[in-house]
C-alpha cells in the first residue's frame, strides 16, 4: 500500500500523485471519467483536483462539467470521506475573481455541483490583484469556520502576494494557506524556483505543482517526426523544438529504460523529488494512460538520475 503524503501543515494526506479533473466532461466523457476514477481510487489514489471554470473553454460548456462529473461519481461510490476533493475559484464565467462576494457564491455552486457539504482543499485559482489580500482570506476564512472547506490553498499568484496572505492569516489568526499550486515541470523550472519556491519553503507549503507532464510533451509520445491527435498537441509540440527539450527527452528516455518504466513516471517521479512537492497532478482521458503515472508512487530515483535530469533540464 503506497504511503500518504502530509500536505505542508494540514491534516490532509494525499496520495503522491494527485488526478487532474480538466479533461472530465471535456475529452473524457462521464463513463470515460468514472473508469478512470474508479481505476484511481482502486490503485489507491485519493486525491483529486479540479476547478469551478473546467470546462468553460469548451464550446457548448458553460464550467462546471469537470466538478459535475466528480459529484456524480463521488455520489455513485458513496466513498466521499475516503477522496481529498480540490477544487479551485475565480474562472468560471458567471463568477470571475476573488471579490469576497464572489467567493462565497462560487463556493455554495462548486458544494451543489459535488454534491458534498465541504471542499477539502479550496483554491484561488488566478490571483485577483484588484482585491486586497485582507479581504480574499477573510472570505475564506469564513468558508472554514462554517465548515464549507477544510483547508484553503493558493495557486497562479506571485510570491509578494503569497507572503503578504500569508503574513495577514497569522496576525489575525485566521485560516492560512496550507499549498501552492504552480506550474512546474522538466521543462519548466523557472515559473516556480527561486522566489516563489523559497516563500513556499520557508511557510512550510505543500506544492501541487500542474502542467506536471508538460500538455503530454513529458510523457514521450511527441517525436521530431511523429502527429498525435491531441487537444493539446500544439502546446507539447513547441517544447521539441527548443535545446532544453530534446535535452530533457534524451535524459528521459535513458532513465526509463534503464529503470524498466515509462518516461512519464520518471518525470514525474523527478518531480515528485523536489523540495516542497507534496504531490504533482497529472489528468488521464482513458485507464490506459493511468498505470505510467500512478507508478510514480512506487518510484524513487538516484541521486545519479536525479542530477542528470537536473542538469538536462537547467
Amino acid at each position: 500500500m503506497t504511503s500518504l503524503r502530509k500536505l505542508g501543515p494540514s491534516d490532509l494526506q494525499v496520495f503522491p500523485l494527485a488526478l487532474g479533473g480538466n479533461v472530465f466532461g471535456w475529452t473524457a466523457d462521464e463513463a470515460q471519467s468514472f473508469a478512470v476514477l474508479d481505476a484511481y481510487a482502486a490503485a489507491g489514489g485519493n486525491f483529486i483536483d479540479t476547478a469551478d471554470g473546467y470546462s468553460a473553454w469548451v464550446p457548448g460548456n458553460e464550467g462546471g462539467e469537470s466538478e459535475t462529473v466528480i459529484g456524480k461519481w463521488l455520489a455513485a461510490r458513496g466513498n466521499r470521506s475516503d477522496i481529498v476533493v480540490a477544487t479551485k475559484v475565480s474562472t468560471h464565467p458567471r463568477y470571475q475573481g476573488l471579490a469576497p462576494a464572489n467567493i462565497k457564491a462560487a463556493a455554495e455552486e462548486s458544494l451543489r455541483r459535488l454534491g458534498t457539504e465541504y471542499i477539502d482543499l479550496y483554491y484561488t485559482h488566478f490571483d485577483d490583484e484588484t482585491v486586497p489580500v485582507e479581504d480574499i482570506i477573510t472570505a475564506l476564512d469564513q468558508l472554514v469556520k462554517e465548515g464549507k472547506v477544510r483547508e484553503i490553498a493558493a495557486s497562479n499568484i506571485g510570491p509578494a502576494r503569497l507572503q503578504a496572505s500569508l503574513d495577514f492569516s497569522e496576525r489575525e489568526g485566521l485560516a492560512r494557506y496550507v499549498a501552492l499550486q504552480p506550474h512546474y515541470n522538466l521543462v519548466s523550472r523557472d515559473t516556480y524556483e527561486g522566489e516563489l519556491q523559497d516563500t513556499v519553503a520557508r511557510a512550510g507549503l505543500g506544492a501541487v505543482p500542474y502542467f506536471a507532464l508538460a500538455s503530454g510533451f513529458l510523457t514521450g509520445k511527441y517525436r521530431p517526426g511523429t502527429s498525435v491527435e491531441s487537444a493539446r498537441a500544439e502546446g507539447a509540440r513547441a517544447h521539441l523544438e527548443s535545446e532544453r527539450g530534446q535535452k530533457v527527452l534524451a535524459a528521459l528516455d535513458k532513465v526509463a529504460q534503464e529503470r524498466g518504466v515509462e518516461i512519464a513516471t520518471v518525470a514525474l517521479a523527478w518531480l515528485a523529488s523536489r523540495p516542497t512537492v507534496a504531490a504533482p497532478i497529472a489528468s488521464a482521458r482513458t485507464v490506459e494512460q493511468l498505470p505510467a503515472l500512478l507508478a510514480v508512487a512506487d518510484l524513487t530515483l538516484t541521486e545519479q538520475e536525479l542530477a542528470e535530469l537536473t542538469e538536462a533540464s537547467a
